[in-house]
């Protein structure tokens, strides 16, 4: 298998590649559930492409909790298959699939009650690893534990002592959602998939009722192109039903979205090892480690604005702090803040009219002929959820296609990760760089951190940290615009890396570094480097600005003052 390298001329080349021929399969978006599903198709055989408007994994799939989950409350809904279907690719993730992504990480539940609700939630909880175990592939996880108020507060120390009477810790795993679906886009196109972000779907081609491609535009460059395909996937998210609307199908089922934002405060601002789990009137809280800092999210409500930028509000801010202050012995406050973001859930509507209780299932249809869409699901089950998108496509192919093999698939990465993790003292004195820099770049690449190693002997300036964000090596950027089809100075500081949220200037300090360091890659001359720089800052602005808005309608208008993307 070769390296995957999504770099400038990569990207023209997979657009007029997938314009000159006929292919099997071509998935619409970009997310975690289209990238999922063109490495499906495309390690069954099928010639496989992907086309995604703006950034890989530019929506929902980069502003979720970060959680690789079986999902706790969906125990307590008694929806015991998507817990046991999660809690499976949960393992799987860990043992075999992305093991240099996807990390255990360890969550405590405060009991406030006495009695009851010890044997009540433990009652879950010890469920919760037992379905793990027997799904045979939750074993490299600890199993819960209960502790007394004393135990808990050991650690937890931040914890207010009359904010519980005892707790339960127990497991569950992270990673960085948008890395981890860039790394799927790159291993399809390992595996001989075409991919091309920026590349946004104008309009259906039709023969008769049978949808046979599509038309789309380079956003980049202005031009069209026509890919014709067998089948094509509609996996758009919560844009499912406007993409519909562009063949004039509704569709048999509607998404709706649902709002969730998320805070990140630094490290030191709660003193706790593990992270944590609060139950709020409406759903649960997230208290979750995420580096130097603290992921704290989410929240739970219907959504009908802007879906490109969801904005958060400022009661949506205040509603997260008051929550988790009511269980902090040093309450947070609005200058604790470094990051705010905002996603949108895509959830099947029909069942209730609360966002919280709608559909965590997944759906997949064929409205038409030549055309499958899959909707609905939550990140952890992605896999099952490409899974049973290809199977419904290959029912409108003439012949017979192999099953699914992305089980038995690891991403890029992947392989010899463990390795060369029990190998980092010798590859950091070989580096010349500090033994947490090189677990750093393993932890975001894998085996492929060789490759930024490579340029870093290369060019030894790129062994800097940025100047101001020093958690990132230089040769992070380039690698993101040599190697990761990042296009823009914003798919840098947003996704590539998560500068825009874990520093409190938002990632503006570092936007004319980085700038000038993506610009060899991709051709910018200084004018172009001034508009992208210039163009990020008032994306920030804009955030900040709906950020002081009192309500989704004013912080949606003030979000949407920001241009969306820097022309070229």
């Amino acid at each position: 298998m070769r390296t995957a390298t999504l770099g400038p001329a990569g990207r023209a080349d997979a657009l007029a590649a997938m314009a000159a021929t006929e292919l099997d399969v071509l998935v619409v978006g970009g997310g975690v559930v289209g990238a999922g599903t063109a490495l499906d198709a495309v390690t069954r055989g099928l010639s496989t492409g992907i086309v995604e408007a703006r950034d890989w994994a530019s929506g929902t799939s980069s502003r979720s909790s970060k959680l690789i989950h079986g999902g706790l409350r969906y125990l307590e809904m008694l929806d015991f298959a998507l817990v046991r279907e999660a809690l499976k690719e949960r393992g799987l993730l860990l043992e075999r699939l992305a093991p240099h992504l996807v990390k255990p990480v360890p969550f405590l539940y405060p009991l406030r009650h006495r009695g009851w609700e010890r044997v009540y939630a433990g009652s879950g909880v010890a469920l919760y690893d037992a379905m793990s175990v027997s799904s045979g592939h939750g074993r490299g996880l600890p199993v819960h534990r209960h502790l007394s108020r004393k135990g808990a507060l050991r650690v937890a120390p931040c914890l207010r002592k009359d904010a519980l009477t005892g707790a339960l810790q127990y497991y569950d795993a992270q990673m960085d959602d948008a890395r981890f679906v860039l790394t799927l886009v790159r291993t399809a196109v390992s595996y001989g998939a075409r991919a091309a972000n920026r590349a946004r779907v104008v309009g259906f081609l039709r023969e008769g009722e049978r949808v046979v491609g599509v038309r789309v535009q380079d956003v980049e460059t202005g031009g069209e192109h026509v890919i014709r395909a067998r089948q094509v996937v509609n996996a758009t998210g919560v844009w499912t039903d406007d993409t519909q609307a562009l063949i004039g199908e509704r569709g048999q089922f509607h998404v709706r979205a649902s709002k969730g934002i998320h805070l990140v405060v630094p490290k030191d601002r709660i003193h706790s090892s593990t992270g944590l789990i609060l139950r709020t009137e409406k759903s649960v809280l997230f208290v979750i480690p995420w580096g130097r800092h603290w992921i704290i999210g989410t929240t739970d409500t219907d959504w009908d604005l802007d879906k490109a930028h969801p904005a958060a509000s400022s009661a949506d801010i205040d509603y997260l702090l008051e929550h988790v202050n009511t269980v902090l012995a040093t309450p947070l406050s609005r200058d604790d803040v470094e990051g705010v973001y905002a996603g949108l859930r895509p959830l099947l509507a029909g069942e209730s009219d609360a966002t919280s209780k709608l559909s965590r299932e997944h759906t997949v249809a064929h409205p038409v002929p030549g055309l499958v869409v899959v909707a609905g699901g939550k990140y952890t089950t992605y896999r099952v959820m490409a899974k049973d998108a290809v199977d419904e496509a290959v029912h409108g192919l003439d012949r017979r296609v192999a099953p699914c093999v992305t089980e038995d698939t690891p991403l890029i990465g992947a392989e010899g990760y463990r390795a060369l993790w029990n190998a980092r003292a010798r590859i950091a004195a070989r580096a010349g760089l500090h033994v947490v820099r090189v677990e750093h770049l393993l932890d975001r690449y894998g085996s492929l951190a060789e490759e930024l190693l490579a340029l870093i002997a290369e060019d030894p300036s790129l062994g800097e940290p940025l100047a101001a964000a020093d958690d990132h090596l230089r040769a992070e950027i380039v690698y993101a615009a040599s190697h990761e089809g990042a296009r823009h100075l914003d798919d840098v500081l947003t996704r590539r890396t998560r500068v825009s949220i874990e520093t409190f200037d938002r990632g503006t300090r570092s936007a004319r570094e980085c700038a000038e360091l993506m610009a060899p890659v991709l051709g910018w001359d200084e004018e172009q480097i001034a508009k992208e720089v210039e163009h990020y800052e008032k994306r920030v602005e804009a955030e900040r600005e709906s950020q002081r808005q009192p309500d989704d309608l004013t912080a949606d208008a003030a979000r949407l003052g920001a241009p969306d993307i820097v022309p070229i």
